[in-house]
């Protein structure tokens, strides 16, 4: 036993849930951010501002009638499978071959998953790594040995594991969305709170709705949910952060009080109950919905990346939505002054409003939520 111990230690192969639901799910979520989110931003921004270099096919695979044309926008979002898969082993810290190795099996298993591919590709990935790792280096042919061992270890299981993943995750996805439309008050307050807390957490809340695929009425419950953390705690944090810390929470991730939250946890109270107004609001009174790349729906206004997703999703619906029974629209006043008040007035105003009394209680108190920036 403490010779396997030795070993895996060398093979920098740890067993920790901090390293592949927080360190991979992170790196996932980046992967699919310069993937799939930018091919979609720059597809949308092309079309609908005519731009001619957006719009052009530079790429077509296949002859005939199965042949395909990709945009520049097109062939980033054609790559999230990959993308995904490296970022993964780059979190775990994998060897050079085993990390470029991870670019076939990344696109094999995404595919593989189908609508639940991005949750595929993280399980799969993280076994193809820590295998390639296992291997790396042990032969004098290691140029040949540890690209085919993970290689055909991320394939082989994929094969296995990676319709299975994607249909559960997609079944779950539907059954959110599902229970969303019908139930919105009561889902848009817990889809809205848990994603939420999810975003605040050390965890991926992107990369949680990239693998449920959430769009639609549940979607925007979870941008409204993200939104409220963020902006949330910049503006109750401002007295002690100033606008360094409005920036860096209000438009970077809430996730910088993750160490105030652990000495004072009644500090999450206003924003995570502003969550639970605004996700009803928003499913109920302005029927928002996010149907951009689902990996919108867990951003919140990190780089306006929910904002943007919820645009793009009115004009030209991402393809999960649009299985999901999404069509585009031409947005309403009514419907940018919804995605206005849920993403940035309705958070302030409530987060504001409940920390004033708590402020008064003593349970929140001057520099608690102080960052080091």
């Amino acid at each position: 036993m403490e010779k396997i111990r030795a070993f895996l230690k060398r093979k920098n192969v740890v067993f920790s849930a901090k390293r592949y639901f927080i360190d991979g799910m992170s790196a996932m979520a980046q992967g699919l951010f310069c993937t799939l989110l930018v091919g979609t931003i720059l597809n949308t921004i092309g079309q609908q501002f005519h731009i001619g270099f957006l719009n052009a096919v530079i790429v077509t695979i296949g002859k005939g009638d199965g042949a395909v044309g990709y945009t520049i926008g097109g062939l980033c979002s054609a790559m999230v499978g990959p993308a995904m898969a490296v970022a993964i082993g780059s979190a775990l810290q994998a060897p050079p071959l085993v990390l470029y190795s991870l670019i076939g099996v990344g696109f094999a298993t995404n595919y593989m998953g189908g609508a639940g591919g991005p949750l595929a590709v993280f399980f799969v990935a993280i076994l193809a790594a820590e295998i390639g790792k296992l291997v790396s280096k042990e032969t004098k042919i290691d140029i040949l040995v540890t690209p085919i061992v993970t290689t055909l270890a991320g394939v082989g299981i994929a094969a296995l594991i990676a319709a299975p993943i994607g249909t559960a995750a997609s079944a779950v996805g539907k059954f959110i969305m599902w229970a969303t439309e019908l139930q919105p008050f009561l889902m848009g307050i817990l889809v809205s709170v848990a994603v939420g807390v999810a975003l605040t957490l050390p965890i991926s809340s992107a990369a949680i709705c990239a693998a449920l695929g959430l769009t639609g009425l549940a979607g925007g419950a979870a941008v409204a949910g993200c939104c409220a953390q963020m902006v949330g705690f910049a503006v109750m944090s401002f007295r002690e952060n100033r606008w360094g810390g409005l920036a860096a929470q209000g438009i970077g991730t809430s996730m910088l009080q993750m160490p105030n939250i652990l000495r004072n946890p009644r500090v999450w109270i206003p924003p995570t109950l502003a969550s639970a107004v605004t996700g009803p609001i928003a499913t109920c009174l302005f029927k928002l919905q996010m149907n951009g790349a689902p990996v919108s729906s867990g951003m919140g206004t990190c780089g306006l990346v929910g904002q943007i997703g919820v645009w793009t999703g009115w004009i030209q619906p991402s393809a999960q939505a649009l299985a999901n029974g999404a069509a585009p629209i031409t947005p309403t006043a009514l419907d940018w002054i919804g995605l206005m008040l849920i993403s940035f007035v309705l958070p302030a105003v409530l987060t504001l409003l409940i920390a004033l009394p708590l402020r008064k209680l003593g349970w929140i108190k001057d520099g608690d939520l102080k960052l080091d920036l």
